[in-house]
């Protein structure tokens, strides 16, 4: 089988293709003919070790796959060879076969496509569990969310609109901001890029302010950190929640007396973290996320496919922060 490995730390062009001895699945496991996966931030930062997770080497990235049952381990129920499937592995998705735990896949109904069910569970997996329970959301609220083009900023606009809440959808550029209002916000701004001195950063405070009134924003969900991060929290409204998602801008240091002038929250979500403590509630999300699809209140966005040869290029892409919506490994 071919896949897509690691062999040091650096960026894609360190990635190579290599040939290796199929897998056999073990007690509880599942072998997964591989048959798209979808790539995310974290590919970015995991084959340059900056990410907290560190597999050890040679490894392959893709930390999501969609595809279908080749073998059943010992003492496996509910599965056969054939059956369509989900799962987030982590890392080594960008295989042509991959063993995985039976207890971390979920069925792939099969009106739906290998590339959308690649493209599903880890952004809005993790968005559902950072507005649903990290910043409880309600309808009638107001969302701000930043980066709202990218994977997860679409998932948590679209969970937003069918929570009933109103967003905002911060970008930067009109490319994006047409893609965010297409997903269903409100209203979307275009924000300039950082980094910024103290002046540019009041300046996007009071834009954010701005767009989410003068109440604030009771939920900020915040996938971009850096410079951005700051003038966000200054828009937030009292006893507003802000969601740490993630860092591509870089790891912000926020003043925390502006927690105690809003009385505001400062969220961490971590929904690997999540899913591994709680799965049964992740389960239910999960099954959420179906029935919302079903409806057609989200649907993932998958912008770009890539041949397994490619997938390099698609990493690149991303750690480009151009991307809106997703990208998918074919294999």
């Amino acid at each position: 089988m071919r896949t897509l490995l690691s062999h040091e730390p650096g960026g894609p062009d360190t990635l190579r293709i290599t040939v290796l001895p199929s897998p056999a699945p073990g007690p509880g496991e599942l072998l997964v003919r591989v048959r798209a996966a979808a790539i995310n931030y974290p590919d970015v930062l995991i084959i340059e070790d900056k990410y907290q997770l560190k597999p050890a080497r040679p490894f392959a990235p893709g930390g999501e796959i969609a595809g279908e049952v080749f073998g059943v381990g010992e003492g496996v129920e509910g599965w056969s060879v054939g059956n369509r499937l989900i799962a987030v592995p982590g890392f080594g998705g960008l295989v042509e076969e991959l063993v995985i735990p039976a207890q971390s896949a979920f069925r792939l109904p099969d009106e739906r496509s290998f590339t959308d069910g690649a493209a599903l569970l880890l952004t809005y997996a993790t968005s559902i569990h950072a507005l649903w329970d990290r910043g409880r959301l309600q309808a009638g609220q107001t969302l701000l969310v930043l980066g709202a083009a990218g994977g997860v900023g679409l998932a948590a606009v679209e969970l937003g609109k069918a929570r009933g809440a109103r967003v905002i959808a911060a970008v930067s550029s009109e490319d994006k901001a047409a893609a965010a209002r297409q997903a269903g916000a409100d209203d979307a701004i275009v924000y300039p890029r950082g980094p910024f001195d103290k002046d540019g950063q009041k300046a996007l405070a009071e834009q954010f302010k701005a767009a989410v009134g003068p109440k604030g924003a009771d939920v900020i969900y915040d996938p971009v950190g850096g410079d951005y991060a700051e003038p966000a929290l200054r828009s937030i409204a009292w006893e507003g929640r802000y969601l740490v998602v993630g860092f591509p801008a870089g790891i912000p240091k926020l003043p925390l007396n502006l927690t105690l002038l809003k009385s505001c929250d400062v969220c961490g979500v971590f929904w690997g973290a999540f899913a591994a403590r709680d799965p049964a509630a992740n389960q239910a999300h999960v099954a959420e996320l179906f029935a919302l699809w079903d409806a057609g209140k989200i649907s993932p966005r998958v912008s770009a496919t890539y041949p397994l040869d490619r997938a390099g290029e698609a990493i690149t892409a991303m750690a480009a922060r151009q991307v809106i919506g997703k990208l998918v490994v074919e294999l």
